[in-house]
């Protein structure tokens, strides 16, 4: 039998400490995502983290795996390509609402209709924090900023609802005061064959004064608490998306399991991109020589 190694949680932190702000709902994500990595039992040799742009895009510089901090909106374009190479690793993106829901909007959604094997956690806090407080995409109708002073006057996007009629096939949404509970739906997320978003309510304790902690706390509740909702029912978890006021729902809200687009390519066939040759077999060689007879 094979030996288990139970790795200690040290393993999974970096040599640089973040540098976010005291409170920053960024660390309790940081946390849970090491949870999940100890949790599988995951080396950190297999393990490639990437990230855009933001605050919570600092992500993969604190944490120890192999990682990329790549452009604005560009982490999923980023990460597919890895995914692609060496379809092995388990690749996890970290980044924000904006990054994410705004900038990269495109690739997230081809992502998710390729059901790619990718799990994607967003830190959403519905406010650009790096840019010190504007409108983000996910920022509720009325809420003053920096760039709305007499309201936001868009409709904000609805994460879960975008990923379920996307194409996603496992749709997770935490918050950073749950630790524990975060970790779950990460580790259930990395764990899952298919594209994985876990949404997660990670407030902006600086420029973010309407979502807080304690505002959240008032709100969120388990939806495994509800023992009357199936995840593997597309209606009821449209339903559950749209709970927002005085309860809104956190937990896995849709699974499913579907061919994943790395199955179908048969260029993978023979396992990762990295470890076939770089030479083409001599039948194939001859076979398009051929063609040109």
């Amino acid at each position: 039998m094979a030996t288990v190694v139970e790795l200690p949680l040290e393993t999974y932190q970096g040599v640089v400490e973040p540098d976010w702000c005291p409170g920053c709902g960024d660390f309790g994500v940081l946390r849970a995502l090491e949870i999940a990595a100890q949790k599988l039992r995951l080396p950190t040799k297999d393990i490639f983290v990437v990230s855009g742009i933001g605050c919570s895009s600092n992500l993969p510089g604190f944490f120890h795996s192999y990682g990329v901090h790549s452009l604005h909106g560009r982490a999923m374009a980023v990460a597919s390509g890895a995914k692609l190479a060496n379809h092995e690793l388990h690749v996890v993106i970290t980044g924000g609402d904006g990054d994410g829901y705004g900038i990269g909007l495109n690739h997230f959604i081809h992502a998710m209709r390729r059901n790619l094997d990718l799990t994607y956690i967003v830190m959403n806090n519905q406010i650009y924090g790096l840019t010190t407080g504007q409108a983000s995409p996910t920022t509720t109708k009325g809420h003053k900023t920096k760039s709305t002073p007499r309201g936001n006057v868009e409709l904000p996007i609805n994460p879960v609802a975008l990923a379920l009629v996307s194409g996603a096939t496992y749709i997770a949404r935490g918050f950073s005061g749950e630790a524990k509970h975060l970790a779950d739906l990460i580790a259930g997320g990395i764990a899952h064959k298919g594209f994985s978003l876990v949404d997660v309510f990670s407030p902006c304790v600086t420029y973010n004064i309407v979502n807080t902690y304690p505002w959240f706390k008032q709100r969120v509740y388990k939806l495994e608490d509800d023992k009357g909702f199936d995840p593997t029912d597309t209606e009821a978890s449209f339903k559950k998306a749209f709970e927002w006021g005085d309860k809104i729902p956190i937990g896995l809200f849709y699974k499913s399991e579907e061919v994943t687009y790395e199955e179908t390519e048969p260029a993978l066939k023979k396992g990762p991109l990295v470890r076939q040759p770089l030479t083409i077999e001599k039948k194939l060689f001859d076979d398009l020589m051929a063609e040109f007879y």
